[in-house]
């Protein structure tokens, strides 16, 4: 018989539209091997166009759905998305708090189509309370400069404003660059724990079917760390999947569609 696959949980919104927040994280959960959980933060009613609208779960329904699983089942990695207000970031930087799997933290700000999914309100109880409990933290650009205030344009810029994320606590942090236009054809991204410092650099692909790329990629670091990876090993396969995912994204209705979770499949 056969043993249990490592276990990872998402704690994130749901998108309707099956591109990002839990379903995309389930997805790339799957395609790297492991047993995928969630807790639901947040339903969305969304498409390829935008978000229509957001209801926040209350805290306590957040609560409930962690403990059932981990008390329970447990879990080797913890990936958190979608989290709107300062209330669920409290409380679920506590609950990583009491738990001793690593953490990605995907401190989610807007959607793919520019519709906030993170409050103004929130952001000090991100800076001060879910960064710290990070393993890694993977913002994007738009992310860092609501979070450090650092506006970035050149790969100084993204040293920069690693060094604000990872003052506020997580052990690495991951700037995502692949919206910068000073790298031409290239997807570059800086990852970093303030000594170790490692570039990691892709094809930039034409497709304009990225929904969810941000949620994907946070996802598989937290499936290879739930593997046993290092983290620059789970960052470097992560980037590897998600670019793969870029390059075969697909039309999905009559906006922007999704990156391709099972390409390797096909």
């Amino acid at each position: 018989m056969n043993g249990a696959p490592p276990l990872c949980l998402t704690v994130a919104g749901s998108d309707s539209g099956g591109g990002a927040g839990i379903q995309a994280d389930l997805k790339t959960m799957m395609a790297f091997g492991v047993h995928g959980m969630s807790v639901v933060t947040a339903v969305t009613a969304q498409n390829s166009l935008g978000v229509r609208g957001a209801w926040e779960l209350p805290a306590e329904a957040v609560t409930a759905q962690y403990r059932a699983v981990v008390d329970d089942i447990g879990v080797d990695a913890v990936k958190t998305g979608m989290l709107s207000s300062a209330a669920l970031v409290e409380t679920v930087a506590a609950l990583l708090a009491d738990t001793a799997a690593p953490a990605v933290v995907d401190p989610v700000g807007v959607s793919k189509h520019g519709d906030a999914l993170l409050a103004d309100s929130a952001l000090d109880a991100v800076r001060t309370e879910l960064l710290p409990r990070a393993t890694v933290a993977t913002p994007n650009l738009d992310e860092v400069t609501r979070l450090t205030g650092v506006v970035v344009e050149t790969e100084d810029d993204m040293r920069r404003a690693a060094d604000v994320i990872l003052g506020h606590g997580p052990r690495w942090a991951l700037i995502k660059g692949g919206h910068l236009a000073a790298h031409g054809d290239l997807a570059v991204d800086l990852l970093t724990d303030g000594t170790d410092e490692q570039w990691l650099r892709a094809p930039r692909h034409s497709n304009r079917h990225t929904h969810g790329t941000g949620c994907t990629l946070a996802s598989a670091i937290a499936a290879g760390l739930a593997q046993g990876l290092a983290v620059p090993a789970a960052v470097a396969a992560a980037k590897e999947y998600v670019t793969g995912g870029i390059a075969a994204g697909f039309a999905l209705g009559s906006g922007i569609g999704p990156v391709d979770h099972a390409w390797r499949l096909r």
